[in-house]
């Protein structure tokens, strides 16, 4: 009887409370903000082996370019708002980055990373204004979503930034085409009254390749009357060949209008990643490269002369990155190149073929 009385109550009540969590809603999650806000900071130390008394480096290598002194390389803030309908970003940077890939902006322009408009006049596209992010090339400007820390050569020699009008349709979900109508080669100031064009398209056929074309064509002389033409295209792929191992390979092409006299001046480059998972805190990257330039078209003159040498330059490095926590990256990199002609200095003042450095990067963003 007492079983009865006492403990079969107690058992529906229970039974009821059971009832009654399992049917309560769960409370709604919070929505999540259209703006949001980022940094990065990526400081560095350079070692030149060849000429340790410099702090400059080969002046066709922007990125990481001051080598025995500690230096910030990029230090970057901003926020960028998207709804369904309208998207906007403006980011603001400094560092020995923007001093070298910015040195013929006027002013404060120096310090623009991105700032621009956009909205979608169908379902499917945008339209964006402004400056913003090159569509050209694997690498960015932001060191820690590169495969190594400093860029290749042909990453360096090809556009960070463009100003213009850029249209994106998303065709599929593996699918993306983009048409650019801008101000030219790496520009937020216009060098003439030209304007320049470029396409890109990104085709990921599995969830492990990534496949991008992308072109430019335009006149980047500084005088509207001497034009000469430059013709440019760049294409990459990724692939995630396991969960450890990820590789990528580029190639670039360009042409350019010689003068005086008939004529174009080709240059071409390529790289290859290899980078490899040691644990959850460690990757490996190996990276091989090289850039042939006629008469050292674009990387080392915009206009060179015909009696000018030819460009050829080979190297590899290897990257070594360390991730103690989510937001923080630590990065060593040992690199070496090697010239056709006498294109470096060595310690004693003297030109040599080759040249070989270190560096080093603590980086942190949000």
């Amino acid at each position: 009887m007492f079983f009865f009385r006492f403990f079969l109550p107690a058992l529906a009540q229970a039974q009821a409370a059971a009832v009654d969590t399992v049917a309560a809603p769960a409370p709604a999650s919070p929505a999540t903000s259209p703006l949001t806000f980022y940094d990065f900071v990526d400081g560095y130390f350079g070692y030149d082996f060849a000429d340790p008394a410099s702090h400059t480096r080969p002046g066709f290598l922007y990125s990481h370019n001051r080598t025995n002194e500690f230096a910030l390389n990029q230090g970057l803030i901003g926020a960028r708002y998207q709804d369904e309908h309208v998207r906007a970003a403006l980011g603001l940077h400094a560092g020995t980055y923007p001093e070298a890939n910015y040195a013929a902006e006027p002013g404060t322009f120096k310090n623009i990373y991105e700032a621009y408009a956009g909205f979608r006049p169908t379902a499917k596209t945008w339209l964006d204004v402004g400056v913003f992010t090159s569509h050209i090339g694997l690498e960015s400007a932001i060191s820690k979503d590169n495969l190594t820390l400093t860029r290749s050569l042909l990453a360096d020699n090809s556009p960070y930034f463009e100003t213009g009008a850029r249209l994106t349709y998303e065709a599929s979900a593996k699918l993306t085409l983009t048409a650019l109508v801008l101000n030219g080669w790496q520009n937020i100031r216009d060098t003439n009254r030209g304007k320049a064009l470029g396409t890109q398209l990104q085709w990921k056929p599995t969830a492990k390749l990534l496949l991008n074309s992308s072109t430019f064509f335009g006149n980047e002389q500084p005088q509207d009357s001497a034009r000469r033409y430059r013709y440019f295209h760049d294409f990459y792929l990724t692939y995630a060949a396991t969960d450890r191992l990820s590789l990528a390979v580029v190639f670039d092409i360009g042409q350019q209008r010689r003068a005086p006299g008939p004529g174009v001046d080709t240059w071409h480059a390529g790289a290859a990643f290899a980078r490899y998972k040691l644990s959850g805190q460690w990757a490996a990257t190996a990276r091989a490269e090289y850039y042939y330039a006629d008469h050292g078209v674009l990387i080392a003159a915009v206009a060179p002369t015909p009696t000018a040498p030819n460009f050829l330059v080979r190297g590899a490095s290897l990257n070594l990155d360390y991730a103690p926590a989510p937001h923080v990256l630590a990065r060593v990199e040992g690199r070496v190149l090697h010239g056709r002609a006498l294109l470096f200095t060595d310690a004693a003042q003297q030109p040599t073929r080759t040249y070989g450095n270190l560096t080093t990067s603590l980086a942190f963003s949000f």
